[in-house]
C-alpha cells in the first residue's frame, strides 16, 4: 500500500505540473483519500461531445499501479462503450490490457479517445436489452432527470444498432443531444 500511495503523490505531483499543458483534462485528487480521484475532460473536437463537459470518479485500489483503477462517468453521455445508468466504461486498459506504465491522466487521455472513436462492437450491456422508448423529456427541461427505465432500455440496444447498422449520422445526433442535455456547461 506504501508504494501505492508514493505512486499516487507523484502523479499528483505531475498532474499539478501538467494543469496548463493539458486544458482537455482536470485532474483532481480528494483532499482526504488519495485512492479517490475526480476528473473533468473536454469532450472531444469534431465529435458529438465536442463543447461538453464530463465528469470521471476513479476509485484506485491498494494494490495500484499493478492493478488499474475503476473509472466511471458521472456525466450522462450517450456512447457504446459505457453503461448509461452506471457509467461504467468498457475500455481494454481498465481491464485486461492494464500496464503499471498508465497513469491516471494517461487513462482519461484513452477515454477521450475512445469518445472520439466508440467501438461498436464490444459494447457495454446492449444484447440483453429488447424494450422500447417509454418517456420522451419534456420540451423546456433539462431531460436528464425525466429519463426513464424503459429509455435507458431502448438506449442500450439501439446505441449499438444505429452504429453497426452504418447510422453514424443517427448515433451522432443523439450523442450531441445527450451531451447538451447532461454535458454542456450551463449558462447564467
Amino acid at each position: 500500500m506504501q508504494a501505492s500511495r508514493a505512486r499516487l503523490f507523484k502523479e499528483y505531483k505531475e498532474v499539478q505540473r501538467e494543469k496548463v499543458a493539458d486544458p482537455d483534462i482536470q485532474l483532481a485528487c480528494d483532499d482526504t483519500n488519495i485512492f479517490k480521484w475526480t476528473a473533468l475532460i473536454k469532450g472531444p473536437s469534431e465529435t458529438p461531445f465536442e463543447g461538453g463537459v464530463f465528469q470521471l470518479v476513479f476509485s484506485v485500489p491498494e494494490q495500484y499501479p499493478l492493478q488499474p483503477p475503476q473509472v466511471r462517468f458521472l456525466t450522462k453521455i450517450f456512447h457504446p462503450n459505457v453503461h448509461f445508468k452506471t457509467g461504467e466504461i468498457c475500455l481494454d486498459i481498465l481491464k485486461n490490457a492494464w500496464s503499471p506504465a498508465w497513469t491516471l491522466q494517461s487513462v482519461c487521455r484513452a477515454i477521450i479517445a475512445l469518445m472520439a472513436h466508440p467501438e461498436p462492437d464490444s459494447p457495454l450491456n446492449c444484447d440483453s436489452v429488447t424494450h422500447d422508448i417509454g418517456v420522451i423529456p419534456k420540451e423546456g427541461s433539462s431531460g436528464i432527470d425525466e429519463i426513464s427505465d424503459s429509455i435507458y432500455l431502448w438506449y442500450g440496444k439501439n446505441v449499438r444498432n444505429l452504429l453497426r447498422s452504418g447510422d453514424v449520422r443517427g448515433y451522432q445526433s443523439m450523442a450531441r443531444m445527450y451531451t447538451r442535455l447532461a454535458a454542456s456547461p450551463k449558462k447564467g
